[in-house]
């Protein structure tokens, strides 16, 4: 069994924001000082932040929150009883009976981890879930930054290398690096909606061998950004081949609420490796990832994760407390509210079901609309989304744009972005921050937003992109 107690807790730095962000930045700054612009702020779709693009929050959350920032709102009888109550079970559960207070571990609240247990074995069917093998983070990816410090070691074709998905998350490439280990790509098939393929998984390990010493797979399930939904074939392929190859199985699932295509399911890659049988669930290394930035929550800013571990070194749990330093407590009391959500006969349980039905509506209602227009417009290709937040549409941009991007020393997609954020005030991500090494270029969109929004911002796409098209003939 591949161990991760060859650490190596080095940190390079802190990522620097992207152009389009930094551009972004600077054209709203210019705005709030009086230039003018043929638009009134820029609407940023590049990100999956929800409540940035205008969705509200979850009110059952903020209730709990409220209430457990601020004790006077115990007694408040404008809150819900339920929210109330909630709140008070979580102060109990905090040193001081505070969230002004450290976590009661290093790892987080063991309250929290009980509901964060119960939620795995109820949402895996009765597979079983320990407590103690559930760590608590700070952030969408401070949990997996933590497991790839401990996995890094040494250099050159000794340094230890991770299969990445292209396209992967676009902060992914920069957190590889931050640690310390290679990005070992390998090609998700676009004309089969993004799927993994066994085939190209065996690739992409070979061509790695002897410049690296690969030692995990990373995954996205639902696909981040392209939407695919694996189904048990798919996982079950993946696990056999990290059994086989001896590769710890990192899954980020953090979007497996928000799975809208039709006939589609999240499958947990815990639950599938369960169903595998001893020979698998007994040896292979996985760790799984889950956020309060999922698309039912929607808090980004909370930065509220955590992972469950299968299988690791018991060794291995003391530098995992080491590194992680206790997480913010107000972000683990969003965690405990996104897992053990109010259930029927509860107070708020109306309230909640009902925002969380706008949510998921709004969800696959403007993923259908925005696939349907972007494979409208000329030179688009949109595959169609089965979950997660984003759209991720193939650009074939004309010959001459390609030649004045190579001339300016960027990427055609960056420019394309660049200077749709500059005519029309919409940041959108480009597809070359998502590891995209291939001659096709694409670009990247939530479509999680008001429909109000979404509609503004395929409005002034389609109007920008027909323009372009007009000056590229």
């Amino acid at each position: 069994m591949t161990s991760l107690l060859e650490v190596n807790p080095t940190v390079r730095g802190i990522r620097p924001p992207t152009s389009l962000h930094s551009l972004a930045a600077r054209i709203t700054q210019e705005i709030s000082q009086g230039v003018e612009k043929p638009f009134q702020q820029v609407i940023d779709v590049s990100l999956g932040d929800f409540h940035r693009a205008g969705m509200a929050p979850i009110s059952f959350v903020r209730q709990v929150l409220a209430a457990s920032l601020y004790s006077e709102l115990l007694q408040d009888v404008s809150l819900p009883l339920d929210a109330r109550q909630r709140a008070q079970k979580l102060l109990e559960a905090c040193n001081g009976g505070s969230v002004g207070s450290y976590s009661v571990t290093a790892c987080g609240l063991p309250y929290v981890h009980r509901s964060i247990a119960e939620f795995i074995m109820r949402r895996d069917d009765g597979v079983t879930s320990n407590p103690e093998h559930i760590i608590s983070s700070s952030g969408s990816y401070k949990a997996l930054s933590i497991v790839l410090h401990l996995l890094a070691s040494r250099e050159g074709e000794t340094q230890t290398g991770v299969l990445t998905p292209a396209p992967c998350p676009h902060t992914l490439p920069a957190l590889l690096d931050e640690a310390g280990v290679t990005l070992v790509p390998y090609r998700l098939v676009e004309e089969r909606g993004w799927a993994v393929d066994l085939d190209e998984l065996h690739r992409a390990l070979r061509a790695a061998r002897g410049r690296c010493n690969p030692r995990a797979i990373y995954i996205s399930n639902p696909g981040n950004p392209t939407g695919h939904v694996q189904d048990r074939k798919s996982i079950a392929e993946v696990i056999g081949f990290a059994a086989a190859e001896g590769l710890v199985l990192l899954a980020d699932e953090v979007y497996q609420d928000s799975v809208y295509g039709l006939e589609q399911e999240f499958i947990s890659y815990k639950r599938v490796l369960f169903e595998m049988g001893r020979e698998y669930f007994e040896t292979v290394e996985l760790v799984s990832f889950h956020s309060t930035s999922s698309a039912c929550m929607g808090e980004c800013g909370l930065r509220g994760e955590y992972m469950e571990v299968i299988n690791m070194d018991p060794a291995v749990f003391p530098y995992l407390e080491i590194l992680q330093a206790s997480p913010p407590v107000l972000s683990l009391l969003a965690l405990e509210v996104m897992v053990n959500p109010p259930t029927p006969g509860d107070l708020s349980y109306q309230t909640y079901s009902q925002e969380i039905l706008h949510s998921q509506l709004t969800l696959s209602q403007n993923a259908q609309r925005a696939c349907e227009f972007l494979n409208d417009l000329p030179g688009m290709d949109c595959r169609p989304g089965m979950g997660g937040v984003f759209l991720y549409p193939r650009l074939n941009l004309p010959p001459q744009m390609v030649e004045e991007a190579q001339m300016l020393g960027v990427q055609a997609d960056v420019l394309y972005c660049q200077r749709f954020l500059e005519e029309e005030g919409v940041c959108l991500g480009a597809g070359s921050e998502n590891g995209q090494q291939d001659p096709n270029y694409h670009i990247r969109l939530c479509v999680l937003a008001p429909a109000a929004t979404l509609d503004q911002v395929l409005a002034r796409l389609g109007s920008f992109h027909r323009r372009l098209l007009d000056t590229f003939p």
